[in-house]
């Protein structure tokens, strides 16, 4: 197993330089960048920026002093050769320095830091949910497969599944935050957060996180309950079970203590990743459709903005973040089924 452990390590350094690399080059190509934008705003500035549509339109110097130009492109760093620029990127990576942002005037880091709680928010009461959701009935829906009851779930799983979840938050927000006025129509707490006393910031959090979580919940679930009850399903029809039965265990017992652990094995493997993104990934519709400031809208602003310290450096530590993941998701097989052999 060391030597599997060692093999992927190392077959991560070529996926994460790739990944950035690609991402890199199509920076180098998109239009609008910060200098641009920079001359964009001066031109406005002068009188000519109703005139050739904005950033996305750059022409050059004109009204503006070359002086100023470059020392626009040293401070953005645009005033090396892309080579130059793309390994110095990496040398800051490799220190875990993730770089400033253009626009907003700090560390990337300090920018994660200030998001995630939302997106932990977000990400942890999905997680805890959905599980709580989705292994009880997957199992209920295997004992019980081919009934009434596996046909109904089955049916309001998959339409839940088939609801975009930005759809299903609009819906939600119109009728319980807006007509009946129930829900809060935005943000993570109310504004007098400091005032209220413990046991208020607690209820206050809670009906503000209730219509998000919803909507994020009810498409999230489904993967995993049909998988669990497709796993059980497959273990349920196997020879030991049969001979379980025959030698008069019930029911129960033979569910619990001798289907469970192997039927289980699928979603166990998948904890890991599933546990992890709760923290560090964000629902972008979801977030700016109840004006929550997290990951996912931070994204979204640093693409538009063309912010590339920000794209780029988290870009670095999501992706590194997933290698690693998947790596701890792979050796879980082992813990769960010892019988799991990486030669």
């Amino acid at each position: 197993m060391a030597a599997y452990i060692l093999k992927r390590l190392l077959l991560m350094l070529p996926t994460l330089l790739g990944v950035l690399l690609i991402t890199f080059i199509v920076t180098q190509f998109v239009p609008g960048g910060p200098v641009e934008q920079y001359m964009a705003e001066a031109r406005a500035g002068a009188g000519g920026g109703s005139e050739g549509g904005g950033a996305f339109s750059y022409r050059g110097a004109q009204g503006v002093d070359p002086k100023r130009i470059e020392q626009i492109k040293a401070l953005y760093g645009f005033d090396k050769p892309a080579p130059e620029r793309f390994l110095q990127m990496l040398g800051q990576y490799a220190r875990f320095d993730l770089g400033r942002s253009f626009f907003q005037n700090k560390d990337v880091w300090t920018l994660i830091r200030e998001k995630l709680p939302v997106s932990i928010s977000l990400g942890l009461w999905t997680f805890f949910i959905s599980y709580l959701i989705a292994v009880p009935l997957g199992v209920a829906k295997a004992v019980r497969a081919g009934s009434r009851f596996d046909l109904l779930t089955t049916l309001i799983v998959l339409v839940g599944y088939a609801i975009p979840g930005f759809v299903l938050g609009v819906a939600l927000l119109v009728i319980f935050g807006g007509q009946l006025g129930w829900f809060p129509l935005r943000g993570l707490t109310s504004g007098n957060w400091d005032e209220l006393s413990a046991g208020a910031k607690v209820v206050d959090y809670l009906w503000h996180i209730a219509l998000p979580v919803t909507a994020m919940v009810v498409g999230s679930f489904a993967v995993t309950t049909m998988l669990t009850k497709n796993s059980f399903l497959e273990e349920i029809r196997k020879q030991y079970v049969l001979t379980a039965r025959a030698k008069g265990l019930e029911e129960r017992q033979v569910l619990w203590k001798h289907v469970f652990r192997n039927a289980l094995m699928p979603i166990i493997a998948g904890f890991p990743a599933a546990f992890l993104g709760a923290f560090f990934t964000g629902s972008l519709l979801i977030e700016t459709l109840f004006s929550l400031d997290g990951l996912g809208l931070l994204s979204y602003d640093s693409v538009i903005r063309r912010d590339y310290p920000v794209v780029l450096g988290t870009l670095y530590l999501f992706t590194l973040i997933g290698l690693v993941t998947k790596l701890v998701s792979d050796l879980m097989y082992v813990w769960v089924d010892p019988r799991v052999k990486f030669e």
